[in-house]
């Protein structure tokens, strides 16, 4: 491990990197904040793969495409005069420093629980800081982590079900609702094509109110589900993660399969498909 003197002079190392590069780089020279965004997200989305896959040369690398990115938007914004990455260090410290006064002051805090609702708390005192509970979880998240963290943030300042078992009364209710509306969208005249995922443009109008009512409803159920999971210390991102890439093994086996014998997986019938499928899962995929 690097001591505190080498770690600062490798940080100062790459900003002198960054500064070189925004002045004799061509594509480096160009970037704005908003070119860099959907690379960013790319980067946070390696990141993310690489923490659930537990390679930690991997998380390594990844964390320095993220740290490049901090420092490279820094950068811009400091020869725009705005900021530069002294005061998003410093910022970010002092926030550290306000939020735990636990650590930092003499507060007393015994739970790791209680630290959560603390931090909750302080950030809607904070100058300059989320004036709402909710007004910190960004719009542009996806919409499973977004309800995750709603959820999350709720409970922090006590919002929540008093017994976690509680939560599955809701579960079957939203549940219920969900297959009424889809029965009710069934027995109208219209059509949803499975890749379109909306209503055909002939559809009457009393399919697509109650198409409109059963997605509804499915963001109620899905809602539900997700809360479920955390209160029982479920992440609901990780575990769909998981049983993508699952799927994606199985699938890919199955195709696999099919092509050593030298057909092709749409010459299938289900059941054969099927019986594949249960070979998979007997491999261990």
């Amino acid at each position: 491990m690097h001591t505190k003197q080498e770690k600062l002079e490798a940080f100062g190392r790459l900003l002198d990197i960054m500064e070189q590069l925004r002045a004799k780089c061509p594509w480096n020279a160009a970037q704005t904040t908003r070119s860099l965004r959907p690379m960013t997200l790319e980067e946070v989305y390696e990141l993310s793969d690489a923490v659930l896959r537990e390679d930690d040369a991997e998380l390594r690398k990844e964390l320095g495409d993220v740290l490049l990115h901090i420092v490279f938007y820094s950068r811009i914004a400091e020869e725009q005069g705005k900021f530069d990455i002294g005061d998003v260090a410093t910022g970010v410290s002092d926030k550290m420093v306000f939020r735990h006064p636990h650590v930092f002051s003499d507060v007393k805090a015994d739970s790791a629980d209680e630290v959560s609702r603390n931090w909750e708390m302080m950030k809607t005192r904070e100058k300059g800081g989320n004036k709402r509970v909710l007004s910190g979880v960004p719009d542009s998240l996806p919409s499973m982590l977004k309800a995750f963290f709603m959820q999350d943030k709720a409970r922090g300042v006590g919002f929540d079900w008093e017994k976690k078992e509680d939560v599955w009364e809701k579960v079957r209710e939203e549940l219920a609702e969900y297959e009424s509306e889809l029965r009710a969208m069934d027995a109208e005249d219209g059509f949803v094509e499975p890749s379109q995922f909306a209503p055909a443009p002939s559809s009457s109008e009393g399919f697509k109110a109650a198409y409109d009512r059963a997605e509804g409803e499915l963001g109620d159920f899905l809602f539900a589900i997700i809360n479920a999971a955390r209160l029982y210390g479920l992440n609901p991102d990780t575990a769909l993660s998981r049983s993508c890439d699952k799927f994606k093994r199985r699938f890919t086996w199955l195709e696999e399969q099919t092509i050593r014998k030298g057909r092709m997986l749409s010459e299938l019938s289900l059941a054969e498909m099927d019986a594949l499928w249960e070979e998979a899962k007997k491999e261990g995929l």
